[in-house]
């Protein structure tokens, strides 16, 4: 039976350098099989190389056969954004993944439904913030977080630079931070998910995963820009690990920021951070530190929620610069399926007043 274009990997790309049709052609092989056209034999020609299925001024949409995508995340992320990342002048708008190729993928462990049953949250936003800064003994993190998860927060992770800092050792500051959460949960009777960032050595990722279970952290902050998008979707297929994952897009944002060059925000944030098995994807919020526009945000919010297969969604975690006054703004921008990330503008005054208002306004915006 032919193939139909319902079962073909369809990418939008934007081309704002040079004639588009002839970089549209270009793109189409060489994302393929970087080799003269002329010279393949006509069966690559018709069946390998991408084809051209609709092309409008500077937009043209190439499909590609599954096959080329063979060899899970990592090729299909070379089909996407390989060489033609090194071509001025394009961008990826959009992608489509059929549901025959989505299903070799499992996505979220967890998802926005797993995490509430986890959590024990049936309704509103999930509270989330970090423990900081770098420099900061394993002793005082742990204190922090205990202060922060008495309060009643739902995700408290590492930041992103923590790592194996003469300051506070990967090993000592997991194991510290976990205990001061988990005595803190007992107490309080609440249930923080501890989130150490695993920005170690590629060969201590899964070890350092299971490391961390092993000593009370119940769930992992990984930086896919930094240890890959593949390395971030075996930590999420482990079943013998099965932790929720927060994604954060350290290294990621030259793929974004540049309006005629790159990535569209929801396909990076939203498409595949989904497909590489992301349950929270952290993103700079608009009117934040970093550039993102409202509408680049809702695109990500979107991407992160739509249909997608079999493949679950996933929660939008808005940071960057996030304060307490912004809550109900936020909420009525995202919906009720957001993680809500504020992390310095906590230690601003008293940090357990700071953390308890933040939890009863979250609350009373989940009841309204």
């Amino acid at each position: 039976m032919s193939e139909t274009v319902d079962d073909r990997i369809e990418v939008d790309y934007r081309i704002s350098a040079g004639d588009p049709e002839e970089v549209a052609h270009a793109i189409r092989v060489e994302q393929t099989i970087e080799f003269p056209f002329d010279l393949a034999p006509e069966w690559i020609q018709q069946q390998v190389v991408g084809r051209i299925e609709s092309a409008t001024a500077q937009d043209v949409t190439i499909s590609y056969d599954q096959g080329v995508a063979g060899g899970g995340i990592t090729q299909l992320l070379n089909v996407l954004w390989g060489n033609v990342s090194l071509f001025p002048g394009v961008r990826i708008t959009d992608l489509r993944l059929p549901d025959s190729y989505l299903r070799g993928f499992r996505g979220p462990r967890f998802g926005i439904p797993g995490l509430r049953r986890l959590l024990d949250t049936p309704t509103g936003p999930l509270i989330c913030t970090a423990v900081k800064p770098m420099g900061t003994s394993s002793a005082d993190l742990g204190r922090m977080a205990a202060t922060i998860a008495a309060a009643g927060f739902h995700i408290i992770k590492d930041d992103h630079g923590l790592a194996d800092q003469p300051w506070a050792r990967w090993t000592e500051r997991v194991r510290v931070i976990a205990e001061h959460i988990d005595e803190a949960n007992a107490q309080a009777g609440t249930n923080a998910l501890y989130m150490p960032s695993l920005n170690v050595p590629a060969d201590r990722i899964h070890d350092a995963a299971h490391e961390a279970k092993s000593v009370g952290a119940r769930a992992l902050l990984v930086l896919p820009g930094v240890s890959g998008f593949d390395a971030m979707r075996t930590l999420a297929d482990d079943d013998s690990l099965a932790l929720p994952i927060m994604a954060h897009p350290s290294f990621l944002g030259s793929n974004v920021v540049n309006p005629e060059q790159g990535l569209d925000h929801g396909v990076l944030f939203g498409t595949l951070m989904r497909l590489a098995g992301a349950d929270i994807s952290i993103f700079p919020n608009y009117g934040g530190r970093f550039s993102f526009s409202p509408e680049e945000c809702l695109r990500i919010k979107t991407e992160c929620q739509a249909p997608m297969g079999n493949i679950e969604t996933s929660w939008p975690s808005p940071g960057g610069g996030m304060t307490l006054d912004r809550l109900t703004e936020l909420t009525d921008f995202y919906g009720q399926d957001v993680a809500l990330l504020v992390g310095g503008a906590l230690h601003r005054g008293d940090l357990s007043a700071n953390a308890t208002a933040m939890v009863t306004t979250v609350e009373a915006l989940s009841n309204r």
